[in-house]
């Protein structure tokens, strides 16, 4: 989005004039190898772009080569704590890792900050809110935004202070008026330097969804954020779904269908829900950002749709069907299952 600065992870370019980027974590321990490279294949399948992996005890090491060696998905090591699983993770050839340098003794931070330089590895840096100091809570008089960006501050500096600059920056809480407030600061600091944003610990479900987009979306209709991942207490690929679904709604990026349905009321001619059935399956093999609207009356049928390239809009007998806000016929709601694979067609 307005970072400066651009990052290289295998050929998976992030910040400038690259797209946001869209990430997910990987949710199969790394021992498992058939379990996490068919997850792999899965996020790809939906188009995921980046996907972390924990390295939560050296044991693990092989595991992770094995996976960076046998996916195609560009992997980012997740470290926490100790700086020996961080070098073990770039010598496994994962050219990203995830690290807290507060959290790790100045000295060892040094051998990492030289293996990354070495091996031309990214590194990104970030806060947690639950992982606050109480220092940093203290310097920032207890505003956890204030005390996020402190957070961030005081981890790009000991990066910056030795001249490694392969970074991307990210604070996350599960809040998100703090969350959105740390991230503003941590851009208005360090405008050069890509940002990955998100909400942490989401939850499940609609709840989930709605707090991570309503913390991404800010963020993005502000120019914050060059990679997200919306955190959901569900499977790595809803995540990338969603991700993408906020991008597609901002109009920042188009992956899939634009399916456009009203919400239906007392004038509804169709059982739209129904309708919208019947249709979604029919559109897998649409090109990318193409828009098809589904209405339930002629109120807001071709002319509140008409810049969709396919339309449908119910009719007290079935519904009339339109290409880009022009009718092309007028169907009982049993001939459309024959009807429609025909005129997505055309």
């Amino acid at each position: 989005m307005n970072s400066k600065r651009q990052v290289n992870i295998n050929g998976l370019t992030i910040g400038g004039d690259a797209p946001v980027r869209v990430e997910s974590m990987l949710k199969v321990s790394l021992d498992k190898h058939e379990e996490i490279l068919a997850q792999c294949e899965r996020l790809m399948a939906c188009g995921c772009e980046m996907a972390r992996a924990a390295l939560p005890d050296s044991k693990f090491a092989p595991d992770l080569k094995y996976l960076v060696a046998n996916t195609k998905l560009t992997i980012m090591a997740d470290i926490h704590f100790d700086p020996a699983l961080a070098i073990l993770a770039m010598e496994a050839g994962c050219r990203a890792i995830r690290i807290n340098p507060g959290n790790m003794p100045l000295n060892r931070l040094n051998d990492v900050i030289t293996t990354a330089k070495a091996l031309g590895v990214v590194i990104r840096i970030g806060a947690n809110g639950g992982s606050l100091s109480l220092n940093q809570l203290n310097e920032a008089k207890g505003d956890r935004a204030e005390a996020l960006y402190i957070a961030v501050r005081e981890q790009a500096e000991l990066l910056l202070g030795q001249g490694f600059e392969n970074l991307i920056l990210s604070a996350k809480s599960s809040s998100v008026p703090e969350c959105v407030r740390a991230n503003e600061l941590i851009a208005r600091h360090y405008p050069d330097f890509p940002m990955h944003i998100g909400l942490t610990e989401a939850g499940p479900g609609d709840g989930g969804i709605v707090k991570g987009t309503a913390c991404i979306s800010n963020l993005l209709l502000k120019g914050i954020g060059d990679t997200l991942r919306v955190s959901l207490t569900d499977e790595p690929e809803r995540e990338v779904r969603v991700g993408y679904e906020i991008l597609k709604a901002l109009e920042l990026r188009t992956r899939g269908v634009n399916l456009i349905s009203c919400p239906t009321c007392g004038r509804r001619r169709a059982d739209v829900m129904k309708l919208v059935k019947v249709v979604e399956p029919l559109l897998k093999n649409l090109p990318d950002g193409v828009s098809v609207a589904v209405m339930g009356c002629e109120v807001n049928g071709p002319k509140e749709a008409r810049h969709a390239r396919y339309g449908i809009a119910g009719t007290p007998g079935g519904a009339v069907l339109f290409r880009e806000g022009q009718s092309v016929g007028e169907y009982k709601f049993e001939e459309l299952e024959e009807v429609l694979p025909k005129f997505f067609s055309e």
